[in-house]
């Protein structure tokens, strides 16, 4: 039996990694300068521009390392993804208001005990907050609502708040390190070759190190869920996925898989876990479910599927036609999974992305549950999709107000150049796989 080869890297390969990693560093670093005149007076073009410039890099990588993925250079990975993230600490969130929220909810957790059962508005006229506090209240999007983030979330941004009060910084250094550990963990899991792809992705480096989204955090909590129960830890893995649902509660489409053989000893883990996130909030008289309600059933931005179908039927109905393809279909997933060897791990970006395709709502950084599954097992469409979605941000608000658009609407061509490409590139992966198979 021959001996399998211990993969060796050529000194070659290094400059072209180094050269690659240089010139998407000068596209971040452009876009931190270039943020603050970005946030106050939209340039879509230049943002778009720069966003491509970043990407260029990384297919050229990606395509050298595609037939050798396990001959990556680890360390280089992860020291340009470092630095790539780095300069996301001095970039301004760009096209976001979201983080004014981060900001507020962690300054009332920290003064009153529980961000929850309070709309900003009810603040507006309240002189004794501070006037930094003011000003960031002030800019707070949808004041009418308490917060619709849980209370993982909640309390990364109360350590936000008890470190630096009304500044962003550390909830970015907390979130880009949460996402570093995302990235060791794949590297646990896949070739190299492949975690670049997520390390290095524009999208996942704007939407965690410069907007601060916290979705990352949810997404490393259930894939650590995943590898525990893989191993059989299935305690500590249920206590990790109800975090991560506390975090966000897209999480609980991996419930399923994450406890699928486990006692009930780690089902107690999940629940015990999650009632002790709520139970201090509910007892004071609040918790992010009202306005996780309203969003679920009034948003609507950027659909793709439940725009097509609201065109024909009432758009509740469409919801709840969705909601229910969803589910039989994660449920015969399921049903499949559970023939398949104890140490695989689902497909979580067909997971996500049947999320996506159904949802009312499809922001950019949705995407980021996804794309470390699509990390392990490359597809074409994913990786479309995460180059085309950040188009989502030509919006009315961000193209000034052009011929009277409301400040969330999108020129009609902006869907079909979002998602055309990406149905494109999965009939190539269905091709490719019909091949495989004969």
């Amino acid at each position: 039996m021959r001996s399998r080869r211990t993969p060796t890297i050529k000194l070659s390969d290094r400059p072209v990694v180094d050269a690659c990693g240089a010139a998407a560093l000068m596209s971040y670093a452009a876009l931190a300068f270039f943020s603050e005149q970005l946030h106050t007076a939209p340039n879509l073009t230049g943002f778009l521009a720069l966003m491509m410039s970043a990407s260029l890099p990384l297919a050229v990588v990606f395509a050298r390392f595609l037939s050798r993925p396990d001959e990556f250079p680890v360390v280089r990975l992860l020291c340009w993804a470092l630095a790539f993230r780095v300069s996301g600490l001095w970039g301004v969130p760009i096209f976001e208001d979201d983080w004014f929220r981060y900001l507020w909810d962690g300054y009332r957790f920290f003064e009153t005990g529980s961000p929850y059962g309070f709309a900003p508005m009810s603040a507006f006229a309240d002189e004794s907050i501070p006037d930094k506090f003011q000003r960031i209240l002030d800019q707070i999007n949808n004041p009418h609502l308490p917060t619709i983030y849980g209370p993982t979330t909640q309390y990364a941004f109360l350590i936000s708040f008890a470190t630096a009060p009304a500044s962003l910084m550390p909830l970015k250094i907390l979130l880009i390190a949460v996402d570093l550990l995302l990235i060791r963990l794949l590297l646990s899991t896949a070739p190299a070759g492949f975690v670049v792809l997520y390390a290095w992705c524009p999208l996942v480096i704007k939407e965690i190190a410069f907007s601060a989204h916290a979705d990352g955090l949810g997404v490393c909590l259930a894939f650590a869920a995943l590898l525990l129960s893989r191993r059989d830890q299935f305690v500590t893995a249920g206590i990790c996925i109800g975090l991560a649902v506390g975090a966000k509660v897209f999480a609980l489409l991996l419930l399923p898989f994450v406890l699928i053989r486990a006692p009930p000893s780690a089902w107690f883990g999940f629940a015990g876990t999650l009632l002790l996130l709520y139970l201090p909030f509910i007892l004071q008289g609040g918790s992010d479910l009202s306005s996780l309600m309203v969003f679920a059933e009034t948003w609507e931005f950027n659909a793709a599927l439940y725009a097509l179908m609201t065109l024909l039927i009432d758009p509740v109905i469409a919801r709840a036609l969705l909601a229910a393809s969803l589910i039989a279909a994660l449920a015969f997933y399921w049903f499949v999974f559970r023939h398949q060897s104890a140490g695989a791990l689902p497909r979580g970006d067909l997971i996500f992305g049947g999320l996506l395709l159904v949802s009312p709502v499809i922001n950019p950084w949705y995407a980021l549950w996804l794309l470390p599954f699509a990390a392990i097992r490359p597809t074409r469409w994913a990786w479309t999709l995460a180059t085309t979605l950040p188009l989502a941000y030509i919006t009315g608000q961000n193209l000034g107000g052009l011929a009277g658009m409301e400040p969330f609407a999108q020129p009609l061509w902006v869907r079909p150049m979002q998602f055309a490409p990406v149905l494109l590139a999965l009939l190539m992966d269905w091709r490719a796989h019909q091949r495989r198979r004969k």
